[in-house]
């Protein structure tokens, strides 16, 4: 063996582990938010006790638990994924077997599971009473715990026709598709304009062609897979380690700039529309009372970076801020190594005294552009 043949070995060894590590979070994750949907629907339908909490037991087990990844959504989502995938069930007695040395040793003891292999291998993965005949056994129910990350299934929860449900898992999985590449396809009705073509397997060529492919690796940089393994929100990064950088060293030059910023939080987690977003820095001014938003984007500006701030400050104006607040401000860098653009955006505010005054008290965009500059000719 020579240095190339040895350095090859590891770094195929290395690559061989990471896969399977992440490979190993998503499916105990995807399994175990099943399980706890499972336990919840067997005590709505069985628990001694279920009159006294009715309604309300999610929010009283989210907050008897204060736990991120066992929030009042998290827990409402745990229970449709077990409604919409009842058959995930047959899968269970393996897993455990597999990870667990046996079901008498798991807290799922008392409950029936199928032991029949046969059970297993034949589950489609949208077997419910309404898929349509012939389906059965299209896609081993192992085959969509492994491939699919819980964030993907989150995605397919809303789709009520299960043919349609099961043609976007397929694709998905034979395209290996990230979380966003499944939204995008969704968004632009891939599954009618399939049904519409005179030649489906022509769309599936050019639409798979041209996708952007997902790493079992990057599965677990997901919300769920944070809150699964106790890690902070402000861990995520989403974006390249170039951006994650002018992140880190903008969150120090605006505390440096002094204006009464006083620093809340990175990659801040919010949750609109049932889905997750994050807001790269979160101050507080206490010159101006209000909060200030900052997004970076190393790319060239794009209407959607404006979209996309303004959303965030529009939320903190109707769920953050406070009465005695101002509305708050957000500030978007859109950057290449060419140039720099700074914009502000203000949440629907015609206060021109207020908007004169924030103009003053915030870093201006000379200092901003010049900041990134400096950046970009340390790299």
């Amino acid at each position: 063996m020579n240095f190339n043949e040895l350095k090859q070995g590891i770094q195929t060894l290395s690559d061989s582990f990471r896969q399977n590590a992440a490979l190993a979070i998503n499916t105990h994750l995807t399994v175990r938010n099943w399980l706890i949907g499972f336990y919840i629907v067997e005590f709505e339908q069985n628990g001694e006790d279920r009159a006294k909490y009715g309604a309300k037991l999610l929010q009283n087990l989210a907050d008897g638990f204060n736990e991120d990844g066992l929030s009042y959504r998290n827990l409402k989502l745990y229970r449709q994924f077990y409604e919409l995938y009842p058959q995930v069930k047959a899968f269970v007695p393996k897993f455990i077997q597999k990870y667990f040395n046996g079901i008498g040793q798991t807290p799922i003891a008392q409950f029936q599971f199928p032991t029949n292999e046969q059970d297993i291998i034949g589950q489609t993965v949208s077997a419910q009473s309404k898929t349509p005949a012939g389906l059965q056994g299209a896609l081993p129910m192992e085959k969509l715990l492994q491939k699919l990350s819980f964030s993907h299934l989150v995605l397919l929860f809303p789709i009520e026709d299960p043919l349609k449900r099961l043609f976007y898992e397929i694709e998905c999985i034979k395209g290996t598709w990230s979380v966003r590449e499944l939204k995008r396809q969704i968004n632009s009705l891939y599954y009618e304009r399939s049904g519409m073509s005179r030649n489906p397997a022509l769309l599936s060529e050019i639409v798979q062609g041209s996708s952007k492919v997902s790493n079992m690796l990057n599965t677990i940089k997901s919300p769920f897979a944070f809150e699964f393994l106790g890690l902070k929100a402000k861990d995520v990064v989403y974006e390249s380690d170039l951006e994650q950088a002018l992140i880190e060293q903008l969150e120090e030059f605006l505390m440096e700039l002094g204006h009464g910023m006083c620093f809340e939080a990175r990659q801040k987690r919010i949750i609109i529309g049932g889905e997750y977003y994050f807001c790269d820095l979160v101050f507080y001014s206490r010159i101006l009372k209000c909060h200030v938003l900052v997004e970076i984007k190393v790319s060239g500006f794009s209407h959607e970076h404006i979209g996309q701030l303004k959303t965030y400050v529009n939320y903190y104006r109707k769920e953050v801020m406070r009465p005695d607040d101002n509305p708050p401000v957000g500030i978007l860098l859109v950057t290449d190594k060419n140039n720099a653009i700074v914009e502000y955006a203000m949440a629907d505010s015609d206060r021109d005294i207020f908007v004169s005054k924030y103009m003053l008290e915030l870093p201006t965009q000379e200092q901003l552009i010049r900041f990134v500059n400096e950046e970009f000719t340390k790299l």
